[in-house]
């Protein structure tokens, strides 16, 4: 049977399509199967989405030819970050942490981004490369996977071969269960509301985070007088406040982000998202590769989940990409395996490390409080600390893929 394209991906979310368009560029025939139609990915409306990507995740969207399509001033710079503890209505702790990306020399944190300003900027750019297929409103119904490679059957009938698959499908990953792949993991009991407020006072670039008993509050800058709000209550709670009509919700959500932004006001839909950690028990398999929420989805407290597949997309690309101008199948298992060791280890601690902070701050706990108000208080007071928060936060630690550095492949 012919390859349809040497790589196919499952799932044209942002993962798949970033790594689309880094594997083509480095010669790769690749083709994005996605259940959703173009048209809804291309939606111009506002809904209240929007991204945190950290400066490094933005410098590979840079490389990959994306952020031109984003425009600049559809993103918004991210130049502080204050992180109070504290209760609803109460006001933050006098302890507190603040980073500043003056404190290093590579330019801003990250940025924020609506979603549908970096889907259709993914879109714009997967059209203007001639090695990417995307097909749309079609689900896989079976892969098979043999010496050669991998054999996937859409709904339908028809058939797509390729060298290898790599499933970029969520947590609920179709491409991981039809691997036989499991997951580890389990529920934290919460739920995060996610919506864009309009507000009276210009945010200045500064994205809060506010840890409250039931769970964190995200305040993050978009580009104006608007912000979006992840925002984590206990399962119960946040369905109560779902339930409620725009004025109550905007009600209930005041006490819990106070007035320093003036009044606010809902701008756009309303979502909820269950949440939990789960890694899947192998990042990859038989000629197949996991990315993103695939491998791994984790607690957003700290913004990361978007950026850690980021990382996934840029080291697959730059093992296969290596492997293949070695002349090695990079479809191989020697090959693949290099990608797990990359990216696993890091994944788990990341992963171990929002979990901590969850459960350090979603509590009541006054022993617990008292220690971790001091911590701050020491963290924000030592410049050195200070530094290394911020390089973190920019996604600039660690072991980084070429791509993420700034650099081609």
């Amino acid at each position: 049977m012919k390859n349809s394209s040497d790589i196919l991906i499952v799932g044209g979310g942002l993962n798949g399509p970033t790594l689309a368009l880094a594997l083509a560029q480095t010669g790769f025939s690749v083709t994005v199967i996605d259940a959703l139609p173009q048209a809804k990915l291309q939606d111009d409306a506002f809904d209240g989405r929007g991204y945190a990507l950290a400066l490094a995740s933005q410098r590979l969207l840079q490389q990959v030819g994306v952020w031109q399509h984003v425009g600049s001033e559809n993103a918004q710079p991210m130049l502080e970050i204050k992180v109070t503890d504290g209760h609803a209505g109460q006001g933050p702790s006098p302890f507190f942490m603040h980073f500043d990306h003056a404190e290093i020399e590579d330019g801003p944190m990250g940025y924020m981004v609506e979603d549908r300003f970096l889907r259709r900027a993914l879109i714009t750019a997967m059209e203007g490369e001639s090695k990417i297929t995307l097909i749309n409103q079609r689900r896989v119904e079976s892969q098979e996977v043999d010496l050669s490679g991998v054999t996937l059957t859409l709904d339908g009938g028809d058939t797509l071969r390729g060298r290898m698959l790599v499933g970029c499908d969520g947590r609920s990953s179709g491409t991981a269960q039809r691997a036989g792949i499991k997951r580890s993991g389990w529920d934290y009991g919460q739920t995060a509301l996610v919506c864009a407020i309009d507000h009276e006072k210009p945010h200045h670039g500064i994205a809060h985070q506010f840890f409250m008993p039931p769970g964190p509050l995200a305040i993050l800058p978009l580009p104006g007088n608007r912000s979006s709000i992840v925002w984590s209550e206990s399962t119960d709670t946040a369905a109560a406040i779902q339930a409620l009509d725009d004025k109550d919700y905007i009600e209930a959500l005041r006490p819990r982000f106070g007035d320093f932004l003036g009044e606010i006001s809902l701008a756009g839909k309303r979502f909820t998202y269950p949440l939990n950690l789960t890694l899947a028990n192998a990042f990859v398999g038989d000629h197949l590769a996991l990315v993103g929420d695939a491998a791994h989805g984790m607690h957003p407290i700290a913004g990361q989940g978007l950026n850690a597949g980021m990382r996934d997309v840029g080291a697959l690309a730059q093992v296969l990409t290596e492997a293949s101008r070695r002349g090695e199948d990079f479809a191989s298992e020697l090959v693949l395996q290099r990608y797990q060791e990359w990216r696993r280890f890091d994944t788990a601690t990341l992963a171990a490390a929002t979990d901590v902070f969850n459960r350090l701050f979603s509590n009541d706990n006054p022993v617990l409080r008292l220690g971790r108000d001091i911590g701050m208080g020491i963290v924000g007071s030592l410049p050195g600390l200070r530094r290394s928060f911020v390089r973190e936060a920019a996604g600039l630690t660690g072991d980084l893929p070429k791509l993420l550095q700034g650099n081609k492949i």
